[in-house]
């Protein structure tokens, strides 16, 4: 049973905001705020053109550049990737959660793998409503940009290679290089299947690492405050 007074569900003091932003840092604030800029110049001066030139020569390049059988595998390594295959990973990671009765973990990895979700396809592919490349390899439906696919892979694979990694300590560097690995590998099978512009890509990783910090500082604002 999840305790009702909990910090996650607690009113915010100025205290406890000054403390969440201590914990943010001004690094990660600074490189928010990059992350952040860079959606916005995508936005002025990518989307505002009618024939996204850089783009197209990026996705034909790959498609010419790598070969038949790599290239299956990338179709693979994308719809392994899938909503529905993610989506039973994360059912997973609940329940491995649960039964540790790491309360503070689970909601903040349930918070930010559906947040994501929100915030990408609710909000902002409404917003900028940009089409998907022609040709795609795979029957996709939705807007292009940001890229879902990209922000998601940021947020879930980061924040439960954090998770594991506060468990198993040992494993922290095998945990950020294959998640760092596997993560670079679904946005090349992204763009390789032409699901996806490659601005599209930078933009989802942008938006995935500024809702990641935001998880991250307040899972461990959560977990400090229940500790104390």
């Amino acid at each position: 049973m999840i305790r009702t007074h909990s910090p996650i569900f607690s009113a915010p003091t100025p205290a406890a905001i000054r403390r969440w932003l201590q914990l943010f840092g001004p690094v990660r604030l600074l490189l928010c705020g990059l992350a952040a800029l860079v959606v916005i110049l995508i936005e002025q001066l990518v989307l505002s053109q009618q024939e996204p030139v850089f783009d197209e020569a990026v996705l034909a390049w790959l498609g010419e550049r790598i070969p038949e059988g790599i290239g299956r595998f990338l179709v693979l390594v994308y719809q392994v990737s899938g909503t529905r295959f993610t989506a039973m990973l994360v059912l997973a990671a609940l329940i491995f959660l649960m039964i540790k009765r790491s309360w503070n973990q689970l909601i903040w990895l349930a918070i930010g793998t559906s947040g994501i979700l929100l915030i990408v396809d609710r909000w902002l592919k409404p917003q900028f409503d940009r089409a998907r490349p022609l040709g795609r390899l795979v029957e996709v439906i939705g807007r292009s940009f940001p890229s879902g696919h990209a922000a998601g892979a940021v947020v879930f694979y980061f924040l439960m290679c954090t998770i594991l990694a506060e468990r198993y300590p040992q494993l922290r560097r095998p945990l950020v290089l294959g998640s760092a690995l596997w993560v670079g590998l679904i946005w090349v099978s992204t763009l390789y299947c032409r699901v996806h512009w490659l601005t599209d890509i930078i933009a989802g990783a942008a938006v995935g690492f500024i809702w990641l910090s935001i998880c991250l500082t307040s899972l461990r604002f959560c977990a400090d405050r229940q500790s104390g």
